[in-house]
């Protein structure tokens, strides 16, 4: 298993992640927010480049707009109104005509946590993840009116939410108007699987590993659902858990995977949800009286009252192993691969990959 950190993870997803990183003369294209109403776009390319800027992820150069003729630096900063459209950018080579579609990974909600666009990535064939399509996220009980709106742009066709019973009751989504899917079940059956978390000295991630390792079964209809939504093609697709993180993670790893998208790039990307996430905005305010009175309301309200539950948790064992690592490792051990858990367990045939490949590729 790869030891994986944020520290080798954010610089391999500016390498790896990009789309240009894998074709042509335009190389390591990111997109970074350095103002709430400002972007900064950087590249690498022998050749001037022409910067186009469109309001949807299928645009092509011909219905974009110019917004920097022939940079030469690498670099160009864009403005736009706070509440208008996501933005999202083409790269054209002035001299190979290779244009690569770019747009920024964290969407900055103003009480969201973890909301990503998952385009981008290289996949099978030399191609890569398309933007806009495919998104994850934590959980949606706190947007505020302008949050929903950003999110209801982003044209989104499917919500799935991967939460419990209790939790959509606890938090529901803001994200009202969008189809919602579900499949009941109980946090009880997560918790189970987690509570030896510190209880062996020898291993104090226990309770992760066994968490993990049971997500392959645990999470298989929710798994199915996602993909049956995708393959639906009724437009871009959402999921998410509470962080958007373990579960959201999980279901991101499979989608990547069916998609080709390399297990390095695929760590990475799991990873990236401790920077990402906003605690305090997955779960309202828990009571007292509820906590008392309701199992599943006092387990979460133990982490709201608990100072070090406000910032993220690192998603890797003491060594750098992601805890991801070990819902794979379960799947090699169960079904012999992740090919085979997604065609005998998810029940994806091979035209099934081939129709997501078409679809969501580019």
């Amino acid at each position: 298993m790869k030891r994986i950190t944020l520290l080798t993870a954010l610089p391999l997803l500016a390498m790896l992640a990009a789309p240009a990183a894998f074709a042509g003369t335009i190389a390591s294209p990111t997109v970074e927010r350095v103002a709430p109403d400002r972007l900064v776009l950087r590249w690498n390319d022998k050749d001037p480049v022409d910067v186009l800027q469109a309001d949807r992820p299928d645009a092509d150069a011909a219905s974009a707009t110019v917004v920097s003729a022939r940079d030469r630096d690498g670099t160009h900063e864009v403005a736009f109104a706070p509440g208008a459209a996501r933005p999202y950018f083409l790269l054209r080579d002035s001299r190979s005509g290779e244009v690569v579609h770019l747009a920024e990974r964290v969407l900055p909600l103003q009480q969201g946590s973890n909301f990503r666009d998952v385009g981008g990535y290289p996949a099978a064939g030399g191609k890569h993840v398309r933007w806009g399509m495919i998104f994850r996220s934590g959980g949606q009980p706190m947007l505020t009116a302008a949050d929903v709106k950003e999110v209801k742009q982003l044209g989104i066709a499917n919500l799935i939410d991967l939460r419990s019973d209790e939790e959509r009751v606890l938090a529901p989504t803001k994200l009202d108007g969008i189809p919602y899917n579900a499949i009941g079940y109980s946090m009880a059956e997560i918790m189970a699987n987690m509570t030896q978390v510190g209880k062996n000295p020898a291993n104090p991630m226990q309770g992760m590993e066994n968490g993990y390792r049971a997500f392959p079964a645990q999470l298989a209809p929710h798994v199915r659902l996602v993909f049956r939504k995708l393959l639906a093609k009724e437009g871009p697709v959402l999921y998410n858990c509470s962080a958007g993180q373990d579960r959201t993670g999980f279901t991101t790893a499979m989608i990547l995977s069916a998609l080709g998208v390399p297990r390095e790039t695929i760590y990475a990307d799991y990873v990236l949800s401790t920077p990402s996430r906003q605690p305090r905005w997955e779960l309202p305010e828990i009571s007292d009286a509820m906590a008392g009175t309701n199992p599943i309301a006092g387990f979460f309200a133990k982490f709201q009252k608990d100072p070090a539950a406000a910032k993220a948790m690192p998603l890797v064992t003491q060594d750098g192993t992601p805890f991801l690592a070990f819902a794979l490792a379960e799947i090699d051990s169960r079904w012999g691969s992740v090919d085979a858990y997604l065609e005998k367990e998810i029940g994806l045939t091979g035209a099934d990959i081939a129709a997501l490949r078409a679809t969501y590729l580019e």
